[in-house]
């Protein structure tokens, strides 16, 4: 399958290797390229006629199908122009979130690879991706409730820029570090989105040469920085993992030598482990532990290299830290030490993988000198084998440890496998401690390869496998279920790497074997003692597990859990011996498996299901042997039972009958070449027992394989005499000839299932019609048609449109007559389910195997190695799942009018009488409605039908059935939540409807709480459906590109002209009738609104729903400004909060754009910065700094100087443009009323209102939960945004409130004035002068009357406050607030609590403006340092606090000047001086003295001094 025979020369990227072992393999080069081709054409069509929805959509789901089904079966071509389309998708503006996800997880699938594609083979630019995540993850608008995102939208656009950043150009490096330089103010929080950004963004692959232009600009700015830095802020992890990835692609061209035991002991301070006796750990370095998977991908790529001195760092790591290893030790600690240990080894592993053993690549290789020899590995295993044999035994990490010892056996089996032999040993011969049995077990099976691989690592590994299988034996135990199981997983890996074969013979044969070759020969022998040992005792625990054993009288007679799980354990185990057995081995065992099974009879529930597992896995291995001895057994008994007349007549079977049934029903599941030598015994058995349990039996055609003809007229007789019958006497109940009883129907109907269930592969799947008009397109929007390797035979009859028909008639009979039938239901429920969806295998089964295979894989493949060598039974399974899936994959199902009939079935018994009916019924509906393409937007306005309040006759039941159908399931498909504004439109207003239906009582709390379920649905998965689709012209380019590709040409033309101009006139009809739906949306759930019958449950609804909807791309329409504007004043609380975030959001709608100006700072300062970098305070940036001697303090000032309001700007560099407010631009004194827009117009009038202010001021001023609130920022955002927007027009109606509130010392009276003020100073950052004066006049005096009031609950809102109204400002636009602050804090008059208060207020506006207020700083300190020894405790303590505030610039950071705010260490020197008191006497007597009496003496005052020095120490 490498070269298309289609294509010449056509050489594919990546195929997926199992197709090619398919049966039918022949078929798919052929499909593959007609697929492709067909995806080409249609994608690019669909760009081309600019419809995202549902062209683009649908048909990029139809690419990542293919991926799934072929690999990156196409060209290198192909794939380039297939990733620069989606990537220009991805990173269109203004596209629908949910549409960028499932484009961003396409472009990941097609990046997975790196070394399919090259930088050469592909560039792409990184500045639109950039925008992109800074749009989405630092969203202006989202916390105002404006954009909705997907829950995963961060996770996947970093997997996305992971992937593509491989591809940045060279010049990348340069433009991202200009771009985030100027951002790396380590005071602001801005620096965590710096270095967040450089570790996501910056590409670290590339080659040598490169380097200069690549990491060698940012490394030791970086390292340096790093390495200076003590207090772990948190954005040093990022650093981290900058670092570990760079050391990983880079090994050899990073000098890490002098970092080295920093690094190593950083990493030990970040695993926050306990130090002495009193178990504490230090509180802050529990704040930002390193990511482990970085710390491990760093340490590996350290050692290596001369010297290795990595090694020994980490030696004396783990030397270290070995102890808390032990079993006894635990703490919170313990979770970050196993992964350490497990993801270590893993990671040596891939990095030997990568050295010795991957393909070529375009990728740097690891310099030899570098790369680690075999005494590097032993080293490296010395070194954390004494951590993991202690692991090996831990209540919660013992897996950890198993999978840590798995790969350092991979490493170095010699040095790893003789201990870990040995406690096993150990652990077999005791009784007494099952937990070291299984742990060493689980260890021993992860380590299988290694032990009996060939290679002479380990040569006498292989001696131990039969003392190891022999000592086993002992844990199939039927009273401990986690030691049978890990007995059975133990025996089922080894014989699988083992065949059990008897070569006692071969060394008279051969005489060139060693040894160890001679001594493995002669204990071969021993197998056949082995398996027969195990079976005897399987049939211990068999015996032992029979109902009468294991239940009560009353208990159930169903299988529990644990022995469905003991049997699938006991099947796999029994399946893997016998397969891996000689043929003599097996005679023997099968004989006394047959013996064992027919010397008695078992119950059909437990022992019995065992059993007939045991013999169907030895039917499975050898078909032949094993049919020859059960089916004339079961044949004899069956027929000798069955011939008894009497028999019909009985109410209970005979025993015997049914064992054997069950046993005959097992045995028989193998390939129909074998059965057809039976068909005449099988045939008559099944005449016999059509009336007893044969619907076992008629699943025989599940396991048939590439069936001959003969085989498949086989099924088709059975189907003709089996279920024909059948079909004919459900039709003969149904019109009433020939009526059956309840039983007589449920035999009937488990005939049609099992017959369905085994023929299912057989039966074309259902076909007819399609539903039209479904949704408006220009493309083809088909299916996908797979062949799965069966020739549908049309001249026998189609059994599947058979039994949908009948089963379509006796449900509505059932339904019209025996309702509360509810036992036939639901087979017809599972029969309606399998008609639509069952093809020989159920998506559940499938995703559970694909999970066990992908486990076992995870535990059996040798990852040193790699390249796919995984064990035979591994392959063949993995080439089985391919098959499945192949069937499985239903993408873009088309919706037929079969299918509709069946939907609408469901939906009849979603809504029906009984529960668990509706239940079953809802949960296929909506499996079927997520399946079939746009089958939503015909459901839902069924469903939606019988919430109407004015259908009358609808029962509880109706409308229950219907809400859940809304519901859906709970990680499926949720019909209330679509991205469709059609099914949105009518959903929501329906739902708020339902409060008006009379037919229901609303009351009842199960319909209350469903209501609840579907608004919380909303709410989580509800993300910004699109209005506006546009796109770009260079979208259309790729397109055109992939449209006229040479490689497996497109299918179709390339659109005309007309067509294209049709396509652009229908995207721009598109974007207005969206606008229009959302806005008659809105519109619509106003109008809910309005009805006066509308109970509060539902207005609260239809509020939260209307809050939705608010967006950044599309004003809100007037009435809902209205809306929430009344509601600001609502009686509910519930309602006044969604209104207030609502209203916040509606204001930032509304806001007007501000011009922004590029300026020089060169120009402004007269002083170019120095070459290089220059960090922190200087001259160039001085003009930025607080100046009392030059503030604004007039027209002419205010307008000489130049605005800077993001404090990080100008302090490590400056950006390359500048960009600030243009202060040129005349501000707007106010909006004239005529200009405003109709929303602006209604929150001008009512915020004009007295009334309206009186009374929004008074419900804002209650309290809500007493003790419990607090500034409340969405609050701030509502008056911030009416300041923003109408300037100073709302003051003269506010001034009395706020001077109210100012003199009210109750706490929400001051919480409410704190918001106001808050929102007013940050809310007039761009108002005139002679505004801004007046507003402080007023406020200054009003913060004063405020903080006069300052009470304990108070004093947190207004350092809240302040520092709110400080974030982001340019302190020189501040200076009345910090003149008023900075007056005198402590002058005592309020008592200590007040003074204290004070402090912490200023310090809150101080810390926001970082390094640009020095002057105040110096300043502060004068004020403060001869009160350092002040008489009040908490006050002290405050000081200490501010302290560490004032002295936070002085840092000593790599390249950064000599700051000019106040310097530590001239501070201590002045302050040791006052200390020499306590140095005087040789001995310190502690001196009890009242805390708060006025002692004057030095001692006294220098002790004072000390604590509060300890207050900043701790601080």
């Amino acid at each position: 399958m490498t070269v298309d025979a289609g294509v010449e020369g056509f050489i594919p990227q990546k195929e997926i290797v199992y197709n090619g072992l398919l049966p039918y393999c022949d078929r798919l080069d052929r499909e593959a390229a007609e697929l492709l081709a067909e995806i080409k054409a249609n994608l690019s069509r669909a760009v081309l006629l600019r419809e995202l929805w549902p062209g683009v959509a649908f048909w990029s789901r139809k690419l990542f199908s293919f991926l799934k089904l072929y690999g990156r079966r196409f060209s290198k071509e192909d794939h380039v122009l297939f990733v620069k389309l989606l990537y220009e998708l991805v990173t269109l503006p203004n596209l629908e979130p949910h549409m960028m996800c499932s484009y961003a997880r396409l472009l990941i699938q097609l990046l997975k690879k790196k070394e399919l594609l090259s930088r050469d083979d592909l560039q792409l630019p990184w500045k639109p991706l950039y925008e992109l995540y800074d749009r989405v993850i630092y969203s202006k608008t989202e916390h105002l409730g404006l954009i909705w995102f997907p829950n995963s939208v961060d996770h996947i656009l970093k997997a996305l820029i992971k992937s593509c950043r491989l591809y940045f150009p060279v010049s990348a490096t340069k433009e991202m570090l200009d771009e985030w330089r100027p951002l790396l103010c380590v005071f602001d929080m801005v620096m965590q989105k710096a270095v967040s950004n450089m570790e996501l963004f910056l590409p670290t692959i590339m080659p040598p040469e490169e380097h200069s232009q690549g990491f060698q600009l940012w490394f030791d700015e970086l390292m340096n920085l790093w390495m200076s830095l003590q207090n772990q802020p948190s954005w040093e992890g990022h650093l981290v993992n900058l670092f570990a990835r760079l050391a990983n692609d880079n090994i050899g061209y990073v000098d890490w030598i002098p970092y080295i035991p920093t690094i190593f002991t950083r990493i030990l301070r970040s695993l926050n482990l306990p130090v002495g006796v009193s178990q504490m750990v230090a509180p802050r370095y529990l704040i930002n532990p390193y990511d482990i998977g970085y710390l491990v991908l760093w340490i590996t790529a350290l050692l290596g290299g001369p010297g290795n001195a990595a090694q020994k760092e980490l030696t004396c790591l783990f030397s270290s830290i070995a102890s808390f290893y032990h079993p006894s030790n635990h703490g919170r600690w313990q979770t970050r030490l196993m992964r350490l240990l497990q993801r270590l080894p893993a990671s040596v592993v891939r990095r030997v993988h990568r050295e010795r053993y991957a393909g070529p690549s375009w990728i740097t290789v690891v310099p030899d000198c570098q790369r680690l020899t075999d005494a590097d590995l032993q080293e490296f295993t010395r070194s954390l084998t004494s951590a993991a044999l202690l692991a090996m035994f831990s209540k919660t990490g013992s897996t950890d440890a198993a999978y840590a010892l798995q790969n350092l056996a991979l490493l170095t089996p010699e040095l790893v496998i003789p201990p870990v032999l040995e406690k096993t040993y150990a652990a077999m011969e005791t009784l007494t401690e099952p937990h070291t049995l299984t742990a060493t077990l689980s260890c021993m099976i992860g380590m299988a390869c290694s032990l009996v691989s060939p290679d002479n690592r380990y040569p006498e590994g292989r001696t131990h496998v039969l003392p190891l299988l022999m000592g086993s034996l002992p844990g199939v135990d039927p009273n401990d279920f986690s030691k049978c199981m890990i007995t059975f997983q133990f025996i089922t890996t080894f014989t699988t790497l083992v065949p059990l074969v008897d070569c006692s013979y071969a060394p008279t044969q051969q005489t060139d074997l060693t040894e160890i070759e001679r001594d493995l020969c002669f204990a071969s022998a021993g197998f056949e003692d082995f398996v027969l040992q195990f079976l005897d005792r399987c049939f211990a625990l068999i015996d032992s597990s029979t109902l009468e054993q294991t239940r009560d009288e009353t208990e159930t007679d169903t299988q529990t859990h644990l022995e469905s799980l003991v049997e699938l354990g006991l099947f796999s185990t029994i399946s893997t011996i016998l397969t891996q057995s000689s043929t003599e081995i097996y005679k023997v065992a099968l004989q006394k498996l047959y013996n064992f099974a027919t010397s008695s009879i078992f119950e059909t529930c437990v022992s019995g299901r065992m059993v007939a597992h045991m013999c169907r896995a030895a039917a499975k291995c050898h078909p032949a042997e094993s049919l020859r001895l059960f089916i004339p057994h079961c044949y004899s008994i069956i027929s000798l039972i069955t011939d008894n007349e009497d028999l019909q007549n009985e109410d209970e079977l005979d025993k015997e009958l049914l064992w054997n049934l069950q046993l005959l029903s097992e045995v028989i599941r193998v390939d129909g070449e074998q059965l057809l030598k039976y068909q005449g015994e099988l045939e008559r058995i099944l005449r016999v027992c059509d009336w007893g349990r044969a619907g076992d039996v008629a699943a025989l055609g599940v396991c048939w394989h590439v069936p001959c003809q003969e085989e498949e007229n086989f099924v088709f007789q059975l189907l003709s005499s089996l279920l024909h019958p059948q079909l004919q006497r459900i039709k003969g109940h149904v019109s009433g000839d020939q009526p059956m009883t309840r039983e007589e129907l449920w035999q009937s109907l488990a005939i049609v299932q099992h017959c369905l269930l085994g023929a299912g592969n057989m039966l074309p799947p259902l076909d007819g019609a399609h539903v039209h008009d479904l949704v408006p397109s220009m493309m083809n929007l088909g299916e996908i048609k797979l062949h799965v390797g069966v020739e549908y035979d049309d001249s026998w009859e189609n059994y599947r449109v058979s039994i949908c028909q009948t089963m379509r008639l006796l449900l509505h009979h059932i339904l019209e007559h025996s309702e509360d039938d509810t036992k036939s239901l639901f087979v017809i429920i599972k029969v309606i389910s399998d008609l639509m969806f069952f093809c020989g295998t159920h998506k559940k089964e499938f995703d559970s195997r694909w999970k066990s295979f992908t486990l076992v894989k995870k535990s059996m493949e040798n990852r040193l190695v790699g390249k796919k060598q995984h064990i035979r039974p591994l392959l063949i399974d993995r080439v089985l799942l391919q098959h499945e899936m192949r069937k499985l994959v239903v993408e873009g199902s088309e919706y037929k009018v079969v299918h509709q009939e069946l939907l609408c079935d469901l939906l009849l018994l979603s809504t029906s009488t009984y529960s668990q009916v509706r239940s079953r019924a809802q949960s296929v509906l909506m499996t079927a409605m997520g399946t079939y393409s746009f089958s939503y937007r015909d459901m839902i306005p069924r469903m939606l039908q019988l919430l109407s309040p004015q259908k009358t006759a609808g029962t509880e039941q109706q409308f229950k059935g219907t809400l859940y159908c809304l519901l859906g399931a709970s990680s499926g498909f949720c019909p209330a939540s679509t991205r469709d504004w059609d099914c949105v439109g009518e959903v929501w207003p329906a739902l708020v409807r339902c409060g008006l239906s009379h037919s229901v009582t609303l009351e009842k709390p199960s319909i209350g709480r469903l209501f609840d379920d579907i608004i919380d649905r909303i709410h989580r998965l509800h993300d910004t459906i699109g209005i506006y689709f546009t796109v770009s012209e260079r979208c259309v380019e790729v397109a055109n590109q992939i449209a006229q590709s040479q490689n497996h040409a497109p299918c179709l033309e390339l659109p005309s002209k007309e067509e294209i101009k049709e396509g652009i006139q229908r995207q721009r009809i598109r974007n207005i009738v969206a606008a229009r739906k959302y806005e008659k949306l809105v519109n619509d759930l106003l109008d809910c609104l309005e009805d006066r019958d509308l109970p509060w449950k539902f207005e609260h609804m239809a509020t939260d729903l209307l809050a939705l909807l608010l967006r950044d791309d599309h004003p809100l329409p007037p009435d809902a400004v209205l809306y929430f504007t009344q509601t600001l004043v609502h009686d509910s609380i519930s309602i006044r909060k969604v209104a207030i975030s609502a209203m916040a959001g509606i204001l930032k709608q509304l806001k007007r754009p501000r011009k922004k100006v590029a300026v020089l700072p060169s120009d402004i300062s007269g002083i170019q910065d120095p070459e290089g970098i220059c960090v922190g305070d200087r001259e160039g940036n001085r003009w930025l700094q607080y100046d009392s001697n030059n503030l604004p303090l007039s027209q002419k000032q205010w307008d000489s100087l130049q605005f800077v309001e993001k404090t990080h700007l100008g302090y490590y560099s400056w950006p390359r443009e500048m960009m600030i407010y243009a202060s040129s631009e005349k501000p707007q004194d106010d909006l004239p009323y005529e200009e405003m827009s109709e929303g602006e117009k209604i929150i001008f009038e009512y915020f004009s209102d007295p009334d309206f202010i009186d009374q929004l001021i008074e419900f804002l001023s209650l309290e809500e939960r007493k003790g419990k609130d607090s500034f409340n920022p969405r609050r701030f955002c509502l008056f911030k945004g009416l300041f923003r927007n109408y300037g100073n027009m709302f003051l003269p109606v506010l001034r009395p409130h706020l001077e109210q509130l100012a003199s009210d010392p109750h706490e929400s009276a001051q919480r409410c004035v704190c918001e106001i003020t808050a929102g007013l100073i940050r809310g007039s950052k761009h108002w005139s002068f002679s505004k801004v004066d007046r507003l402080w006049q007023l406020l200054c005096p009003l913060i004063r009357t405020a903080l006069n009031n300052i009470t304990v609950e108070t004093y947190t809102d207004w350092g809240t406050c302040i520092a709110t109204a400080c974030e982001g400002r340019d302190p020189r636009k501040l200076h009345w607030l910090f003149e008023l602050l900075m007056e005198s804090p402590l002058s005592g008059e309020g008592g200590s609590f007040r003074d204290a208060s004070l402090l912490y207020v200023l310090q809150g506006g101080l810390a926001q403006q970082q390094w640009r207020v020095s002057e105040l700083l110096h300043r502060l300190l004068v004020y403060l340092e001869p009160k350092l020894t002040h008489v009040y405790k908490n006050v002290r303590e405050r000081i200490g606090s501010v302290l560490t505030y004032i002295f936070m610039i002085d840092v000593a950071l790599p390249h950064t000047r000599p700051t000019s705010s106040p310097h530590v260490a001239e501070f201590v020197t002045r302050v040791l001086e006052r200390l020499e008191p306590l140095t005087l006497e040789s001995e310190i007597h502690n001196y009890v003295h009242e805390e708060n009496t006025q002692e004057t003496d030095e001692r006294t005052q220098a002790v004072k001094l000390l604590k509060t020095g300890q207050i900043e120490m701790q601080e």
